[in-house]
């Protein structure tokens, strides 16, 4: 299965409301990634918390074999 964008945003979207996201589809498949996702809610965490919440947001998508999203490339920071 794959993911269109739009959704990927709109799961992070649901945990991180405020935050700057910009999803690139990187092999035009739906199932390749790259998120970078900047949120003030990351200020003061380290990049395995930070990317740690992303990965809780998108509720299993990624879990496994019979997940929607094969692979992500994140990227979080907070503002600057």
């Amino acid at each position: 299965m794959s993911m269109q964008a739009q959704e990927l945003e709109n799961l992070i979207r649901e945990t991180f409301p405020d935050a700057q996201i910009t999803i690139t589809d990187l092999a035009g498949d739906g199932n390749h990634y790259a998120a970078e996702v900047i949120d003030e809610s990351f200020r003061g965490k380290n990049r395995v918390q930070q990317q740690r919440a992303v990965y809780a947001a998108l509720k299993g998508k990624m879990d496994g074999p019979s997940g929607d999203l094969h692979a992500l490339a994140l990227t979080t920071k907070a503002p600057d």
